[in-house]
């Protein structure tokens, strides 16, 4: 059961030499969301080999050009490839504008159906869901209407108890209706089973929250409360707390403080500013508040495992 996030780009506003510009792919239970778009979306997508015609809902935090200027080239690459299948983009207040005129001016046509949610960046709300998964979207704290992300696993079915099918000799055609429906079964000389003796509890389910871009906000904690990846941004180093504060983004220490405060299992930071050309000393910052701290490094997985803490493929 599938459940795991990849950065594509883990750099602020200006790109330097491998480090993009925000973009990123989550994927739960083999089911693509492609989260933010910047500027070479298209060409990390090829590079670390996803399909983008998997993608069906894109989530937009926010309309700097770090985190959107990818997504016009992207949907209208659709079209040159003859997507025929419905395109889902969420984002706050203004992505409907900046679509339709970007669209217009460049005379591009769409010929598959484009949802285009706009959402109120004021709000926790529920925004998706499918069978798999829910989607909120949160209020971030930045110089422009800004989105946080949390993904939900559904609660999942029992699981079966092998162990016990084989004990009682249980055929595979009654598998179905124990574990989906909660039947108990009845063997041939009348003995009831019950349910509870042929299921194992489900695993619990999993969640991932997105923290990009935001000043150091304590009104994140509830919201993200035991989430297990947290990705949040981590533009500067506290030594520029000024730079931060004015620019409304965050430090490394913030990110592990806010980490801390949430209980979260995993924290990711990323958004590098490309004044850091090394950013190990951004991890060390963070570790020393939050130890559970990776940097996120575009093309690697982050995998969040059904029973273990999440952990990075080497």
């Amino acid at each position: 059961m599938t459940f795991e996030f990849t950065p594509l780009g883990v750099g602020a506003a200006i790109p330097i030499a491998g480090r993009h510009t925000s973009a990123h792919i989550l994927n739960i239970q083999d089911q693509i969301y492609l989260i933010d778009c910047g500027e070479g979306t298209q060409m990390q997508l090829g590079r670390y080999a996803f399909r983008r015609s998997r993608i069906k809902q894109i989530f937009i935090s926010h309309l700097h050009g770090d985190h959107v200027l990818g997504l016009i080239g992207l949907l209208t690459s659709y079209s040159l490839l003859g997507r025929d299948v419905p395109m889902q983009v969420f984002g706050p207040t203004g992505i409907k504008a900046f679509i339709e005129a970007n669209l217009t001016h460049t005379h591009s046509y769409i010929p598959y159906e484009l949802n285009i949610h706009e959402l109120d960046p004021t709000i926790h709300s529920r925004i998706f869901e499918n069978q798999a998964i829910e989607v909120f979207s949160f209020p971030l704290l930045h110089r422009v209407p800004t989105c946080g992300y949390l993904f939900r696993e559904k609660q999942r079915p029992p699981r079966i108890n092998i162990a016990a099918l084989e004990r009682y000799d249980i055929p595979k055609a009654a598998i179905r209706g124990i574990k989906m429906e909660g039947d108990d079964f009845t063997t041939e000389d009348g003995e009831i089973i019950p349910n509870a003796t042929l299921t194992l509890p489900p695993y619990p389910s999993r969640s991932f929250a997105y923290c990009s871009d935001t000043a150091y906000n304590e009104a994140l904690v509830p919201i993200i409360k035991g989430v297990d990846l947290l990705y949040h941004e981590a533009t500067y180093l506290n030594r520029h707390y000024k730079q931060a504060e004015f620019s409304m983004h965050s430090t490394a220490q913030d990110a592990a403080t806010i980490a801390k405060l949430a209980a979260v299992q995993q924290l990711l930071i990323g958004h590098y500013s490309s004044r850091y050309l090394h950013v190990d000393l951004l991890r060390e910052e963070a570790q020393y508040i939050f130890p559970n701290t990776a940097l996120a490094l575009e093309g690697e997985v982050y995998k969040v495992p059904l029973e273990r803490k999440p952990e990075r493929i080497q």
